[in-house]
């Protein structure tokens, strides 16, 4: 069975489009048929996938395949696992109410690779673009355990808490980012457009000007006369900046950096222990072997120098010793977590303790992020309250000065 994207019309005489597994193009057409779509084209998923690498598709540029579509798509395989379906039927029905057809053409090859003898993790491996190794290890955990309905439910809850957490930073910052965004955009068209024209009316007066004054204008001629050199200097500062920190010694050194910048460091802190707890903990649980659990955890955790913490974490654990003893050695990681992760090694919890860990430091995340959010947009007004009024007072001085000569 192949996926097809297929162009046809529908009863109404509306142009549609989708994507569909069939056994044949002659199948596709019989099927589409009777739901009222009379097909004007049947390309083969590849054919397609050519087809639309020679054409411009601004609607795929845009759309991605999200951390919340696997973790919806996970959850609905896991409840069809769990209602008593075999897994290649359970993926059938899965692919049939699927609407990306990027995705869809993903698990629709996963179940043939089942339906061939391929196991699922396997099958998954094939299309990491989707299925990380986090998310494989864990398939093949359940797979060899027999809970694999269990394994998917816990991945889909851990898929869905990262997805959440995600969002509720990006959104509490989105609006402080726009601020800053248009006070910088107003402060610009100011500078370049009302600036000159007003301050052009002093030339006429033969009167030294106030510093400020000279300052404003000076800068207003150089954003005007000098926008182009600004554009390409901010512009390859930025460029020059993304090369080096892609470089390892480059990110090395940002990650060591960004750990300490105030305010902001602390919260990257939280957001990567909270990110650490939570996937080793849902790993773990999973039947993952410790090992290869730190292995897959530490490249979640988007942070060099903690990444290197984990590292030597796992030699240790490698060599029998504790988890929680190189965490606390390295001073990067809470006093508060190394304990509770210590007191999880003694008792033998140590996945309850992570899970309490992660939910904590979600928490402190949404506090911080909402104590910054509060601190920020009033600064950003003030900010732009004083720019505004800096540039309105160095040129209304000189005029009242020009009015008193005058009079």
């Amino acid at each position: 069975m192949a996926v097809y994207a297929w162009r046809g019309v529908n009863a109404a005489g509306k142009a549609v489009k989708g994507v569909r597994d069939a056994d044949s193009p002659k199948q596709l057409r019989v099927a589409l048929k009777r739901d009222g779509v009379l097909v004007t084209e049947v390309l083969e998923s590849s054919v397609a996938a050519k087809k639309r690498g020679r054409e411009v598709d601004f609607r795929r540029m845009f759309r991605r395949v999200g951390a919340r579509d696997i973790s919806v798509s996970t959850q609905q395989l896991a409840t069809l696992l769990r209602a008593g379906i075999p897994l290649v039927e359970a993926l059938t029905a899965l692919v049939d109410q699927l609407e990306d057809p990027d995705l869809k053409a993903a698990f629709t090859d996963t179940r043939d690779k089942v339906n061939e003898g391929i196991s699922f993790a396997d099958a998954l491996r094939k299309h990491p673009k989707y299925f990380q190794d986090l998310y494989v290890n864990m398939v093949a955990a359940g797979e060899a355990s027999g809970t694999l309905e269990v394994v998917l439910q816990r991945l889909a809850e851990f898929l869905d808490a990262q997805a959440k957490l995600k969002s509720k930073v990006q959104s509490a910052l989105a609006y402080p980012l726009f601020m800053a965004l248009a006070s910088t955009l107003i402060i610009g068209i100011m500078m370049t457009m009302v600036v000159p024209k007003v301050t052009s009316i002093f030339q006429d007066f033969d009167q030294a000007l106030p510093w400020y004054t000279e300052l404003l204008i000076w800068t207003s001629d150089v954003i005007t006369g000098w926008w182009w050199l600004i554009g390409i200097t901010v512009g390859g500062s930025i460029w020059y900046f993304r090369r080096w920190k892609a470089s390892p010694e480059g990110r090395k050194r940002w990650d060591r950096f960004a750990l300490k910048l105030p305010l902001f460091g602390q919260l990257f802190l939280m957001v990567a222990v909270s990110r650490f707890a939570r996937t080793l903990a849902t790993l773990l649980s999973s039947g993952v072997p410790v090992l290869r659990a730190m292995e897959i955890t530490r490249n979640v955790i988007g942070n060099m120098e903690l990444m290197r913490v984990v590292d030597d974490a796992r030699e240790s654990v490698r060599e029998g010793e504790s988890l929680a003893k190189p965490l606390k050695a390295s001073k990067r990681f809470p006093p508060i977590v190394t304990h509770m992760i210590a007191i999880g090694e003694r008792s033998g919890q140590l996945e309850e303790m992570l899970e309490h860990v992660a939910n904590a430091y979600d928490q402190q995340v949404e506090v911080r992020v909402a104590a910054m959010t509060s601190l920020l947009e009033p600064l950003i007004i003030i900010l732009m309250g004083g720019m505004s009024g800096g540039i309105a007072f160095a040129i209304l001085m000189p005029l009242l000065q020009i009015n008193e000569f005058v009079g």
